[in-house]
């Protein structure tokens, strides 16, 4: 590794302490960051001035070729580590969002911009070309951006990813169509040719899985008891960089074979341990090729034609979009999540820089019509981020007003008599009423949930939909003659918002309180509750009783103790004279 590369290596771990943080105190996307650090540091950016500047040149990235691999490597643990977020049983439901809305998206996108693409260059073989590099959709930004906002299983985030994955498993057909076209093979070799290819593929993915099953567990058991942390890591990158080698030998893409490791060890109970080892190298080496896509925008090509680059980046995102949004219907999703779904699948790849710049080394394309088509895939890339918040505001505007729940339309009692209110029937609302039961006090349940409430009244309890916070509600739950309210929702907020609105409706009711820790409990005793049981108190109470009585402590003596020093946190955290009922 000569000097240079050392100074790239330092530019990138700069920019990943110093210039990431910023965007992310700004709660600006890091994906936004990284890019324009690659624009600002690239041969388009500062660089193209380091001639002239000496000093820039140690600043600044000459040749994206010199980060390549590590942006290549990048890729491929992000599809590694999406792999373990997904199961190969979640796979298999998705298979008709893969192969329906995936070839779909696909076939539909290169056709309307082949079509468009003819029409300017009036020649079959580039409009095919320029269709098949920008129907593609970036599976490295796309699912950085899934994965940092937790929406893999959302239905737009599904759909998504289904897309991802076919344009993944269609990038070998693709590749093989541009390489025969530029060869001039002629097309009765072209079917047996692509035959053999797939087959290939198709041995190859099958002979990884099969080989997967059979190794994996056996060898990370085996290294997980040496209890050493550097072979445990060791072994995820040689079943990383082994399977994605195993792909990329049958023409498949690198990532694809590192989304089937991912696959293969989420069936294993390693999975978690490797996410924690691997998380923190993704995202630095993803960070790593989001700034070659910087470094690929020419910005001063951009300067020279603004309203051609601007009209093709915004016809190309608005073009897919609408495909993924029309041909959502179909497959279960509605047309807002088809929208959403559609704005970051709308813009180009990093396949389709691979796609362009095999037609332009094999003739198909030329070079000033390349550095164009690059120029618009790097732009729409870099918009993703804008383009999914975009996306998230007009799936709200669209998504048509629900029908109401059946729960929600079933009235409370008008008069439901002395009652206990149990607001919140989650898992400790139902062993409150439980408890309740077993000793025949009458209690009325309530949440604002419309399917727990929905599950619960299958279930033959008696639980009613509403918002305990609405004073109006709690007097239809018969708040005025309650014997006690017991909020046992998880949600200390809501909590802390119910409390004093019960307790200025009535001064002498029962209030008793799920808090969070002593801290909530402290305030909830400032705001009325008559008795707050914070969950960390009780759980180490609990514990503690049990150490007390295995130690040979007796069971009376024990249990005193913890009535004592139950007594005794409450003592502390209250800071007002409980109000008892009368009698």
């Amino acid at each position: 590794m000569d000097a240079a590369q050392f100074k790239d290596a330092l530019i990138i771990l700069g920019a990943a302490a110093v210039v990431v943080p910023i965007f992310h105190s700004l709660k600006v996307s890091p994906v936004l960051g990284y890019v324009l650090i690659g624009m600002v540091v690239g041969p388009f950016g500062l660089g193209a001035f380091a001639a002239d500047i000496p000093w820039l040149s140690y600043i600044t990235i000459k040749d994206k070729d010199g980060i390549s691999h590590m942006a290549e490597f990048g890729v491929v643990l992000l599809l590694f580590m999406i792999g373990l977020e997904l199961s190969l049983e979640r796979l298999r439901l998705m298979r008709r969002l893969v192969f329906g809305l995936g070839a779909v998206q696909l076939i539909a996108s290169v056709l309307a911009i082949a079509t468009v693409a003819y029409i300017v260059t009036r020649d079959v073989a580039v409009s095919s070309v320029i269709g098949l590099a920008l129907a593609m959709s970036s599976t490295a930004i796309v699912t950085q951006i899934l994965a940092e906002r937790r929406q893999l299983t959302a239905p737009w985030g599904r759909a998504s990813f289904a897309v991802l994955l076919f344009q993944d498993i269609a990038v070998v057909p693709i590749l093989f169509a541009v390489g025969v076209m530029g060869g001039g093979s002629g097309h009765g070799a072209l079917l047996p040719q692509l035959a053999i290819a797939l087959l290939k593929a198709a041995l190859t993915v099958a002979a990884v899985f099969a080989g997967g099953r059979i190794v994996l567990r056996p060898l990370f058991r085996r290294v997980a008891q040496t209890d050493k942390p550097e072979l445990f890591m060791a072994a995820c990158l040689l079943v990383i960089i082994a399977t994605s080698l195993a792909t990329a030998a049958a023409g498949l893409s690198l990532a694809m074979g590192a989304l089937i490791a991912g696959l293969l060890l989420a069936e294993t109970e390693y999975r978690r341990q490797i996410e924690v080892m691997i998380d923190p190298f993704k995202g630095l080496l993803v960070g790593v090729f989001l700034i070659s896509v910087g470094m690929s925008v020419d910005v001063p090509r951009i300067w020279a034609e603004p309203l051609a680059v601007a009209a093709a980046s915004a016809g190309l995102i608005a073009a897919k979009a609408l495909i993924v949004a029309l041909a959502a219907p179909l497959f279960g999703l509605t047309i807002a999540q088809g929208v959403r779904s559609g704005m970051v699948l709308g813009p180009g790849s990093e396949f389709s820089f691979v796609i362009l710049a095999l037609a332009g080394s094999v003739g198909l394309i030329g070079d000033d019509t390349v550095a164009f088509l690059l120029i618009v895939a790097a732009l729409t890339m870099a918009a993703i981020p804008l383009l999914q918040t975009i996306g998230k505001v007009l799936e709200r505007q669209l998504s048509p007003v629900a029908a109401p729940h059946p729960a929600t339309l079933i009235p409370v009692p008008e008069d439901p008599g002395p009652r206990v209110i149990i607001a919140g029937f989650g898992r400790v609302g139902r062993v409150t009423a439980g408890l309740l039961n077993a000793h025949n006090v009458p209690f009325l349940a309530v949440d604002a949930n419309a399917d727990t409430v929905a599950r619960a009244r299958d279930e033959g309890h008696d639980v009613y939909y509403g918002n305990v916070k609405q004073i109006e509600f709690l007097r239809r739950c018969g708040i005025a003659t309650a014997r006690a309210l017991v909020l046992t929702m998880d949600a200390p907020k809501a909590a802390s918002e119910v409390v004093p609105i019960a307790r200025a409706e009535r001064a002498d009711l029962q209030i008793i309180v799920r808090a969070r820790d002593a801290d909530h409990a402290a305030e909830l005793y400032r705001l009325g509750a008559t008795d707050a049981v914070p969950e960390t108190v009780e759980s180490s109470l609990q514990l503690g009783e049990a150490v007390l009585v295995d130690v040979g402590v007796p069971m009376g003596l024990a249990i005193a103790s913890i009535h004592e020093k139950r007594a005794e946190i409450r003592a502390h955290h209250r800071v007002r004279p409980r109000v008892r009922a009368p009698g």
